[in-house]
């Protein structure tokens, strides 16, 4: 078998196509609450903190010096990376409870039991009839 079909097998194998399908919608998804968060849930915030610009909280350890950039420590970014994840882990949360209880439907409703077959029911009327004497 020759590298190209092997390859060929693994990736159209279900789980590698629906492990790359949901790393692309968690990429968008990713984009998506970051820019909510930037957009939307940051400047609020700021306006009630007094006017804070989130994106431009840092702390210089060494200003600009000519052509060689400033070294800040840009914690105002970190504080929105950290509510992205933090929106992003409570929207997976709640997909994964739901599909869980979705799950716990299906288990907690056994199916009906089959019919007796037509052997049962003769030995049963049999047995009832030998009881019945």
């Amino acid at each position: 078998m020759s590298m190209m079909s092997e390859f060929k097998e693994f990736a159209m194998r279900g789980n590698v196509v629906d492990m790359a399908v949901g790393v692309i919608i968690g990429g968008a998804f990713g984009k998506i609450v970051a820019s909510f968060v930037a957009d939307v849930i940051m400047p609020p915030i700021g306006m009630i903190l007094g006017g804070v610009d989130f994106k431009a909280l840092a702390y210089t350890l060494k200003p600009a010096q000519g052509d060689v950039a400033a070294v800040m420590i840009s914690y105002g970014k970190f504080i929105q990376t950290i509510v992205d994840f933090a929106i992003i882990a409570l929207v997976i949360f709640l997909a994964i409870r739901t599909m869980n209880s979705l799950k716990k439907q299906e288990e907690a409703a056994p199916a009906a039991p089959p019919a007796p077959s037509v052997q049962e029911v003769l030995l049963t009327e049999i047995r009832d009839a030998v009881r019945a004497r």
